[in-house]
């Protein structure tokens, strides 16, 4: 996503696709995090090509930071997603944090306080459950998986040790997002891990070859074909 053209991020959709990986995600930034002069492209337009280039993969942001753009016009952004896909769509959504605050600063997006923006995640996750999107909220904070919880999401954790996976599937869906191991032994292992802990979902960063992932993640038992 950090290019000024889509063709490696499109590359990258079809050969996880032809992997046999269930998804592909996008960030949601305007710059990569701490690199102002590099460019970033948007999520949903990119999101919304390889739908219409793909047969079978889902797509969603990783993650879609509330207060970005209006309410509306995010849910409109997934509606359009959900059009071009139906079956295909995955909402995760984010509070936004420190790390991407000086993007808001730069382009005069001031953020709501953080008690707002919890609001309008769980009206946005009623808006998107309504249309049968699933939805993932990222953190681990307290009140975040509350809200999480509260809204009937799953709880999306960034590179988080195995055993945080393990406590947050005693209460609901768990996802995992983070840098994978570079062998396809580490891979399998922290896999094989996270598996056993009950995370539904894996997804490595494009760091990680969609091939080795595919190639690891269809040998072990529990992982099932789309």
């Amino acid at each position: 996503m950090f290019r000024s053209t889509p063709s490696a991020a499109l590359a990258g959709a079809h050969e996880a696709e032809a992997a046999g990986l269930h998804g592909v995600f996008a960030y949601d930034h305007l710059w990569p995090i701490g690199k102002r002069d590099l460019p970033a492209l948007a999520p949903f337009p990119i999101l919304a090509r390889v739908l219409a280039e793909t047969s079978s993969i889902m797509v969603g942001p990783l993650v879609a930071r509330v207060g970005l753009v209006a309410d509306q016009v995010l849910l409109s952004q997934f509606l359009t997603l959900k059009a071009l896909g139906n079956g295909r769509v995955l909402a995760p959504l984010g509070l936004g944090d420190a790390l991407s605050e000086a993007e808001n600063e730069a382009y005069g997006l001031l953020r709501a306080p953080l008690e707002e923006r919890r609001e309008r995640l769980g009206w946005l996750l009623q808006a998107l459950q309504a249309q049968e999107i699933p939805t993932w909220v990222g953190g681990s904070g307290p009140k975040t998986v509350a809200s999480a919880r509260a809204g009937g999401a799953a709880v999306n954790l960034w590179s988080s040790p195995v055993d945080l996976v393990a406590l947050q599937a005693k209460d609901g869906e768990v996802t995992w997002a983070g840098e994978l191991p570079s062998s396809a032994e580490g891979i399998e292992t922290l896999l094989d891990s996270l598996a056993e802990a009950g995370a539904s979902w894996a997804i490595g960063t494009y760091s990680t070859s969609a091939l080795v992932l595919g190639g690891v993640a269809r040998s072990r038992p529990w992982f099932s074909p789309r």
